[in-house]
C-alpha cells in the first residue's frame, strides 16, 4: 500500500481524488463502535424503557441516514450511490456495540460511509440515553472489514487488546462474531 497522501495535490493543498478512470466494482465496508454506559442504562435500553422511545430503532435509522449523507459531512468523500446499509447491535452488560455494513457498486470504497453510520448510530444512542446516564463514553469506532477495489480485502483481527495493537488478517469465513445479521427488510436497514 502506498504511503502517499492522495488527498493532497503536489503543492500540499487539499483535493478530491479523481476516481473517474476507475472501473466500478462491488465494494463493502464494515465498521463497529461501542458506547459504554452503566448496567442500569443498558438494561433500560434492552427492555425498551428509555423515556425517549425505542433507542435501537431510532439509532438504526440514524445510522442508515448518516451513511447515505457521508459526502455532505466529510469534505473530500465522493458522493456514492449506496446500495445497502445494514445496522446491527450487540448488547453487553455495560455497553452497546453497533455494526454498520455498507455495500455499493462504484469506483471508490464505502469505508467512510460505514464509519459515519456507526458514529451517528452511537451518538443517537447517547442522545436518547443521556437523561439516564451522562457519563457514557463512545469509543472504538473502527473499520473492521473492507472488500473490493484495487487494494483488495482487509479484515481487522479481534484480539481484545487495545485498538492500536490490532493487526489485519483474513480469518476463515465461518467465524461467527455474535452479530445478528438476519435480513429482515423491515428491521435490517436494507435499502
Amino acid at each position: 500500500m502506498s504511503n502517499r497522501l492522495t488527498h493532497l495535490d503536489p503543492l500540499g493543498r487539499a483535493r478530491m481524488v479523481d476516481v473517474t478512470p476507475k472501473e466500478p466494482t462491488h465494494r463493502r465496508a464494515v465498521a463497529r463502535g461501542r458506547v459504554h454506559m452503566t448496567a442500569e442504562t443498558t438494561a433500560l435500553v434492552a427492555r425498551g424503557a428509555i423515556a425517549k422511545g425505542d433507542v435501537l430503532a431510532v439509532a438504526r435509522v440514524a445510522g442508515i441516514q448518516a451513511a447515505k449523507k457521508t459526502a455532505d459531512l466529510i469534505p473530500l468523500c465522493h458522493p456514492l450511490l449506496v446500495g445497502s446499509v445494514l445496522v446491527n447491535f450487540q448488547i453487553g452488560d455495560t455497553w452497546i456495540e453497533v455494526e454498520v455494513t455498507v455495500d455499493t457498486v462504484g469506483p471508490t470504497g464505502v469505508e467512510m460511509e460505514a464509519m459515519t453510520g456507526a458514529s451517528t448510530a452511537l451518538l443517537t444512542i447517547y442522545d436518547m440515553c443521556k437523561s439516564s446516564d451522562r457519563a457514557m463514553v463512545i469509543s472504538e469506532v473502527t473499520l473492521w472489514e473492507k472488500t473490493g477495489g484495487r487494494s483488495g480485502t482487509y479484515r481487522r483481527e479481534d484480539t481484545n487488546e487495545d485498538i492500536d495493537d490490532l493487526t489485519a488478517v483474513v480469518p476463515d469465513d465461518d467465524d461467527y462474531d455474535g452479530f445478528d445479521r438476519t435480513l429482515d427488510p423491515e428491521a435490517s436497514g436494507e435499502l
